[in-house]
């Protein structure tokens, strides 16, 4: 089998405050929106396109963004996409597509940053690689020293489909 690639990345501003929520077994879950703009055309002709994106992260990670994230504040997000279905209550098959995210980094000093907090920090889920062994997956120290210094954060997986709060 061949191999293929699920990465996003974007840099945008929160549409509004992250929404939290737990788990039967009391994982926590974040879903925010972020909008990323594209100008095209020039001069007189040059328009703003907004698209919007529903982000969703996990256990630490999920409560470090509820905590300092909020409305209008730029954010790095890195992860993957996922597509969801279910059937409303209407019978309707229903689809959406959102970023799971396993990197959230804040940036500037946008609304809603506290004073104790850095301005830029990077939040991270860190996850084992499934293709090396456990003793030879990255760890901080070996992360290459251009990279942000990254918070640690406990390995941890998204739970089953059946799980989701919302």
């Amino acid at each position: 089998m061949s191999a293929s690639v699920n990465k996003v990345i974007l840099v945008g501003h929160l549409g509004a405050d992250p929404e939290i929520k737990y788990t039967p077994s009391g994982l926590a879950v974040a879903n925010f929106r972020v909008a990323t703009n594209e100008r095209s055309g020039q001069g007189d002709q040059r328009k703003d396109t907004v698209e919007w994106h529903r982000v969703v992260v996990w256990d630490k990670l999920a409560e470090r963004c509820n905590q300092y994230l909020k409305k209008g504040r730029q954010v790095y997000v890195e992860g993957r996409l996922r597509t969801r279905s279910w059937d409303d209550k209407d019978g309707n098959k229903r689809f959406s597509t959102e970023i799971v995210a396993h990197t959230v980094q804040f940036l500037g000093s946008g609304a809603g940053a506290p004073a104790d907090f850095p301005p830029e920090e990077t939040q991270t889920t860190q996850r084992p690689r499934r293709d090396v062994a456990p003793a030879q997956a990255a760890t901080p120290e070996s992360a290459p020293a251009s990279a942000p210094a990254a918070a640690s954060m406990e390995p941890t997986a998204p739970p089953e489909d059946g799980e989701f709060p919302f």
